[in-house]
């Protein structure tokens, strides 16, 4: 069985290679001719579900040939039946609509799926309650689970929230964008749909949105597949052009910013004492708890801190050389971002800094001089 690495560059390889070029070109077409041979055409009626993605291309908003060569590795990535879309909020949409649920449970995480749980309740009725309120939940019913939690990177226990659902008759979604593999691979303890927004680390290059989901049933991908068709949320091609080149690298990306990551937290808080500024740290690799060990084999490039007062953490950023102000993360360059700018729902003492692939020595010498001029 061949390696991540060797299956991050050559998991397509049999997956539409319609021309000899070693990089699929991007495809600006929004439509493609039918085969010439009358033999072939088939009637739509005839068409089986879920063969969009794996017939010749037809039209683009169903799919088109590097959508479809991404979802092909992404597969290998993941470990079960890919969809893509064109942002990780598509794929949380996508999810919520095909279970359809009537209670869903969730924790804090990315505000966006927030607002997209809003639009749920206010056009049906979707009943929202915390992760600790899983026992409301029913037959049918959403638990969605954010591991390691943005903006913090902190670990939630899957086992035992899988347990709790399950034993209710609910569903699981997972979005682990924060710990992708092999940092983390959640189907090991019995989710139901893997999330990823795929603009972070499958991308790392902060210039693309995709999202995706994964299920070990063919039968609902599938079904997300004809749902993606009516939904309009289909991936872009250039868009799934460069996510196919950031694929290729992934695996040496995600490796250098997690242990990195790793160590510039552990420095910060063995020395924290040495900056009167910085209050709290938050990071996976900072947990004690049991499950820590037994779900992550990495921990998350993400962390977050904060400072005493929320005008210390709105000057810190411009006082760093090497990290750039700005919202998202899973970037090859490390970033900093003063939360309260686009999350209403957290403090405003509150840093969320993604490591990058610099050297984890300059990144520390950085944020030692900046969190130092603050004192």
């Amino acid at each position: 069985m061949s390696h991540l690495s060797t299956n991050l560059v050559h998991g397509d390889d049999n997956t539409f290679r319609r021309v000899p070029d070693v990089i699929q070109p991007i495809n600006v077409t929004t439509t493609f001719s039918y085969n010439e041979d009358p033999e072939k055409l088939v009637k739509a009626k005839d068409i089986e579900e879920g063969v969009i993605t794996t017939r010749d291309p037809v039209y683009s908003r169903l799919s088109h040939p590097n959508s479809s060569k991404s979802e092909a590795v992404l597969e290998q990535l993941l470990d079960g039946h890919v969809v893509v879309y064109n942002s990780g909020l598509s794929a949380f949409f996508a999810a919520l609509t095909y279970y359809h649920p009537k209670v869903l449970a969730i924790g804090n995480g990315y505000h966006g799926c927030h607002g997209i749980a809003n639009i749920f309740t206010r056009i049906s009725g979707l009943k929202q309650v915390s992760l600790d309120q899983y026992d409301q939940l029913g037959p049918g019913d959403v638990l969605h689970l954010e591991t390691p939690e943005n903006p913090f990177g902190t670990a939630h226990d899957l086992s035992f929230f899988v347990a709790e659902a399950h034993k209710r008759g609910a569903h699981v979604i997972c979005d682990a964008t924060f710990a992708p593999p092999p940092l983390q691979t959640p189907f090991e303890f019995g989710v139901d749909l893997v999330m990823h927004s795929a603009t972070k680390y499958f991308g790392g290059h902060s210039d693309l949105l995709a999202g995706c989901l994964a299920t070990k049933d063919i039968k609902v991908k599938n079904q997300l597949v004809s749902d993606r068709t009516f939904l309009g949320t289909t991936i872009a091609n250039l868009d799934s052009y460069l996510l196919l080149r950031s694929l290729r690298t992934y695996e040496m990306r995600i490796l250098r910013q997690s242990s990195s990551a790793e160590k510039i937290v552990a420095y910060f808080a063995t020395n924290k004492d040495k900056y009167p500024a910085l209050d709290r740290i938050y990071h996976s690799s900072l947990q004690k708890e049991e499950f820590v060990k037994q779900q992550l084999r990495g921990h998350s490039p993400v962390f977050a801190i904060e400072l005493k007062t929320s005008e210390l953490a709105k000057r810190l950023p411009s006082r760093l050389k090497y990290f750039h102000h700005a919202t998202s993360l899973g970037g090859v360059e490390s970033m900093i971002e003063w939360r309260a700018m686009t999350d209403p729902g957290v403090q405003e003492t509150l840093l969320r800094i993604s490591i990058g692939v610099e050297h984890p020595d300059d990144l520390i010498a950085d944020l030692d001089q900046a969190l130092s001029s603050l004192s």
